[in-house]
């Protein structure tokens, strides 16, 4: 003979059926009162009963009695397992605004043990609080309260309660969170691209999305008004023919019942750009240099053009002093070949003349006996 311990499941208007098997060592024949259990084998060293419809009230311990001398038994106990219903869940709100609390509730009802509830908000695991509380019948009813700071991003995303239970696994339900938020502001520029300048024109498109959708948009100029001939369509800003009085930052502003957001585009606009005009050409004895024409001179174009400046400015420099030191060379050379001796008639005989007469009447005599002179020209 031997002990035999079994549960059976069942759920209201449910046919279970509970099988009790004892193994004896004699034919035994026992009355069963209950229209419920069925004789389902009896044979010299088994008898097998079934109990169908199972319910709360069949829960315990089954004795199988053998008529021997001394007397046997043996018994089985039996606990029933009732499943919970669907759970429910409910939250406070329906729609929650960003920054808010919002408590979320998920009952179990009507199961046997009590069930384990366990929250998920998308693919993390939240800890919620939970009650168990027993009811007249045997049963239990779990509540459990979800509470937790929604933002933006929780928008659209399932929050789940899963109901873990011996008779069942991964029972659940789902909300989906329904979240308000301010709009999120972003300005594009659809042209110029790049460096704006003077004379061109400029489109700026305000981009607003928000839940609910943006009612208004506008464009202010912060600590100033917007160009009187600026055209606001929309969200779209268009100003033409653009100048340097319009330098400054614009604003847009998207609202909705929410709140206020606003993004912001600083305009700098630049010098047009300009070309140059020739410069004049320079002629010295030596060699004529005629300066690189058309250059074109942006000191706000980037560092590619202040290097091109740099380098013509450097070439130019470089020709004026060669051109400078050939000069000097030139000079230096013609004044080297035209230094040298020559003779003067101031002094000639007039050492020994007693008279200017005298004097011109010894210088008439020619260069042989007058001392010579050496002057140099500088």
């Amino acid at each position: 003979m031997k002990q035999v311990s079994n549960m059976a499941n069942t759920s209201n208007g449910s046919l279970a059926t509970l099988l009790i098997l004892f193994t004896v060592s004699a034919a035994i024949h026992t009355a069963l009162k209950d229209a419920r259990f069925q004789l389902v084998n009896f044979s010299d060293n088994e008898l097998r009963v079934s109990l169908s419809n199972v319910s709360l009230s069949d829960e315990g311990r089954y004795v199988c009695q053998l008529y021997t001398d001394p007397p046997q038994e043996a018994y089985a106990d039996i606990s029933v397992l009732i499943p919970p219903g669907n759970p429910i869940i409910e939250s406070r709100e329906d729609i929650v605004r960003e920054g808010n609390e919002t408590e979320i509730t998920c009952t179990s009802m009507g199961s046997k043990p009590a069930a384990t509830i366990k929250w998920m908000k998308g693919d993390k695991e939240l800890q919620g609080k939970s009650k168990v509380e027993a009811t007249y019948d045997r049963m239990f009813t779990v509540t459990s309260w979800l509470r937790f700071t929604v933002t933006k991003e929780d928008d659209g995303v399932p929050v789940v309660c899963i109901v873990d239970h011996p008779a069942v696994k991964d029972f659940q339900a789902q909300k989906y969170l329904e979240v308000q938020y301010k709009p999120e502001v972003t300005i594009k520029v659809e042209f110029p691209q790049g460096l704006i300048r003077e004379g061109e024109n400029l489109e700026l498109t305000c981009q607003a999305k928000g839940k609910p959708q943006p009612h208004q948009v506008n464009w202010v100029r912060v600590d100033d008004d917007v160009p009187s001939h600026a055209v606001i369509t929309g969200s779209d800003l268009f100003i033409e023919n653009l100048n340097k009085s319009y330098n400054g930052t614009y604003r847009c502003v998207a609202s909705n019942s929410v709140g206020e957001t606003y993004a912001d585009y600083i305009l700098y606009v630049r010098d047009a750009l300009t070309t140059t005009p020739k410069p004049t050409t320079t002629t010295t004895t030596i060699s004529a240099t005629t300066f690189p024409p058309d250059i074109i001179q942006d000191s706000q174009a980037g560092p590619e053009a202040q290097r091109l400046d740099h380098a013509v400015i450097g070439g130019v420099v470089a020709v004026v002093v060669f051109a400078m030191l050939c000069l000097l060379i030139v000079l230096g050379r013609y004044f080297a070949r035209h230094k040298g001796t020559y003779f003067t008639h101031e002094a000639k005989g007039a050492d020994d003349a007693a008279d200017a007469d005298t004097a011109i009447i010894n210088a008439e005599g020619g260069h042989n006996n007058s001392d010579e002179k050496k002057e140099y020209y500088i």
